[in-house]
């Protein structure tokens, strides 16, 4: 989250709460977060001077509220929107918002989605072609890049829009992956996705999630087939100038005049019942209150 603090300073804040245990012991969010933020911040500070100099704090709703924290931007960490990611992350800061355990009034504002914006493009593309010369030169034009949607449902367009924003570059196939809540998710599963390449005769493959290669490397190896994984963003100068071209955008709008939420953030999902969700789009399209 973007804390806008006073009238000449923005503090960059993150807060994950996720488990990657299978992957090294922890889950390695947290150290790449704050390395991401410190040098969002420091961009920020040339590319917003109005509100610099920029700080990153790693905080809690506590701590927050003990900053006397007066405007807050909620910059959503999935390049893509859905009710299971973004949207759950929303209810629960509308959930701690309205008991106040932030503070008492807080302007809120949110950059709930950016799967498309240039910068986060190319920064994926540049892991995806490191992976790729992995590969002999006489045949990586083969590879496919296996593009996994993880924990995340179903909402093609978003990912269409990202994957033809990259497929100038590579072929992807889209699949989904890890099933964490209950929802329709996109398919074919990976491992369907991988039997189905082997048939083709497909014998190389980019993988774009870290566990991903854990879980079917073995799988893959049996079907005869290739597979190097892109590595993630974490340090990326590309993709953290893009995180910090995307919240100067967002500033300059507020300053503008620009509504604190985007026209999308503010639809329901059709059939809907969730009354928290419906709830907390107005509150933060009121700014939090």
């Amino acid at each position: 989250m973007l804390n806008m603090g006073g009238p000449s300073t923005v503090r960059v804040r993150y807060s994950f709460i996720n488990k990657y245990a299978a992957i090294g012991g922890g889950s390695p969010i947290l150290k790449y977060s704050e390395k991401q933020g410190h040098g969002m911040a420091k961009l920020l500070d040339e590319l917003h001077p109005d509100t610099a100099p920029h700080k990153i704090l790693c905080c809690t709703a506590r701590e927050m509220k003990a900053d006397g924290v007066t405007r807050a931007v909620a910059f959503t960490q999935y390049p893509q929107y859905s009710c299971s990611t973004t949207g759950s992350s929303l209810n629960e800061i509308f959930r701690r918002g309205k008991a106040g355990e932030f503070g008492q009034d807080i302007s809120w504002s949110v950059i709930d989605r950016w799967g498309t914006h240039p910068g986060f493009i190319e920064a994926v593309a540049q892991n995806i072609e490191s992976a790729l010369a992995k590969f002999p030169a006489s045949t990586r034009s083969e590879t496919v890049v296996l593009f996994s949607a993880h924990s995340l449902p179903l909402f093609r367009r978003q990912y269409r829009q990202s994957c033809s924003a990259l497929d100038n570059r590579t072929l992807i196939v889209w699949c989904g992956n890890q099933k964490s809540v209950p929802s329709r998710w996109m398919g074919p599963q990976t491992s369907e996705s991988l039997k189905g390449l082997a048939r083709l005769g497909r014998k190389q493959v980019v993988l774009t999630l870290y566990e991903l290669d854990l879980e079917y490397m073995k799988e893959a190896r049996e079907l005869g087939i290739e597979i190097h994984r892109s590595e993630s963003l974490n340090e990326s100068p590309v993709f953290i100038r893009a995180l910090a071209d995307i919240a100067a955008e967002h500033l300059r709008g507020l300053s503008s005049g620009s509504g604190p939420t985007s026209v999308q953030l503010g639809l329901r999902c059709p059939g809907c019942v969730n009354t928290t969700c419906g709830q907390q789009k107005s509150w933060f399209a009121r700014g939090g209150s």
